[in-house]
C-alpha cells in the first residue's frame, strides 16, 4: 500500500514531465541561447562578448524607434481589437436573426493565409481601388491608404484585426456558453438596456475570458503581423509601418546581422511580458471593482 500511494503522488509528475520537457528543449532553452547571443558581436566580432552594445544600437536605431512607437499604437488599438469579437460574440448569443451564417462568415477570415489577405487588400487599398472609388462617390477625396505614412500603419493593423478577430470571437462564443443565463433573463426583467447588460452582466461573467483574448489578441499583434507588413508595405513608406518582428527579419535575413536581431528578439520577449502582465492587473482588478 505505501507503494501505491508513492506511485499516486508521482502520477501527476510523470504525466506533465513529456510537456514539461518539450518545453523546456524547445522553447526556454533556445530563449535563452539568443538572450545570451544578443550580447555577442556581428560581422569582425562574431562571437566576441560586446555587453551591451546591440541594446545601445537598437536605442540609436530609428527604425527600431519606429517599432517601438508603433507597439505603443498597438497597444492603444488593442482594445478596439477585443472589442469587435466580443461585441459580435454578444450579438449571436442573443441569437439575432442569421446568426448562424454570421459565426460562420466572421470566422472564414482566419483561415485565409496572410499572403492572401494581403494581396486582396492591395488591391482594395490602392490609390485607384474601389474603397477610394467608394469614398469618391460620397464627396471625400482618395486616401493613400498604403503609401501615407501617418495612414499605412492604421491600414495594416486594421486588415489584420479583420482577419483575425474569428479566433476571437470563437473563445468568445466559448465563454458565452459558461455564463449563468438566468443572470441575463434576470437583466432583461428588470428592464436593463443592452449596453447595461453588457456591461454589468457580461463582462464580469467574462472576466477570464476578456483577459485571455486580450492577451493572445497582443501577442498576435505584435508576432503574427509580418505576412502582411512584407506584402502590403514592406516595412514603407519611409519606415512607417515597423514593427519588431520585422525588423528583427531584416537584420537576420538581410543584414546578416544576427546577434543584433537576437537583441531585438530579446526586447520583444520583455515588451510582451510587461505588457502582458500589465494587462492582467487591470483587468483583475477593474474585475474586482466591479
Amino acid at each position: 500500500m505505501p507503494g501505491g500511494r508513492r506511485a499516486e503522488r508521482l502520477a501527476p509528475y510523470v504525466l506533465v514531465a513529456p510537456a514539461v520537457l518539450i518545453i523546456v528543449v524547445l522553447r526556454l532553452w533556445p530563449l535563452l541561447l539568443g538572450v545570451n547571443f544578443s550580447f555577442t558581436g556581428d560581422g569582425a566580432r562574431n562571437g566576441i562578448a560586446v555587453g551591451l552594445d546591440n541594446y545601445r544600437e537598437l536605442l540609436d536605431d530609428p527604425l527600431f524607434r519606429t517599432a517601438l512607437r508603433n507597439v505603443g499604437l498597438l497597444v492603444l488599438l488593442l482594445p478596439v481589437a477585443v472589442a469587435i469579437p466580443g461585441l459580435l460574440a454578444t450579438f449571436i448569443y442573443f441569437r439575432v436573426p442569421g446568426h448562424r451564417l454570421f459565426r460562420g462568415v466572421y470566422f472564414f477570415p482566419a483561415v485565409l493565409s496572410p499572403v492572401i489577405v494581403g494581396a486582396i487588400f492591395n488591391l482594395l487599398l490602392a490609390f485607384d481601388g474601389p474603397a477610394n472609388a467608394v469614398l469618391g462617390g460620397l464627396g471625400i477625396g482618395p486616401i493613400d491608404w498604403l503609401g501615407d505614412p501617418d495612414v499605412a500603419i492604421f491600414a495594416v493593423v486594421g486588415v489584420h484585426v479583420w482577419a483575425t478577430f474569428g479566433m476571437g470571437l470563437v473563445v468568445f462564443l466559448a465563454g458565452f456558453a459558461t455564463l449563468d443565463s438566468a443572470l441575463v433573463d434576470a437583466a432583461r426583467v428588470d428592464g436593463a438596456s443592452l449596453a447595461q447588460t453588457i456591461w454589468h452582466v457580461i463582462v464580469p461573467g467574462l472576466s477570464r475570458t476578456i483577459q485571455f483574448v486580450f492577451v493572445t489578441t497582443m501577442i498576435g499583434l505584435l508576432t503574427s503581423m509580418f505576412g502582411l507588413l512584407y506584402i502590403m508595405t514592406s516595412g514603407g513608406p519611409e519606415g512607417s509601418t515597423y514593427l519588431p518582428e520585422y525588423y528583427i527579419w531584416i537584420q537576420q535575413g538581410q543584414m546578416n546581422r544576427p546577434a543584433l536581431a537576437s537583441a531585438a528578439s530579446t526586447a520583444l520577449f520583455l515588451i510582451m511580458l510587461v505588457v502582458g502582465l500589465l494587462q492582467v492587473s487591470l483587468l483583475r482588478r477593474a474585475g474586482r471593482e466591479d
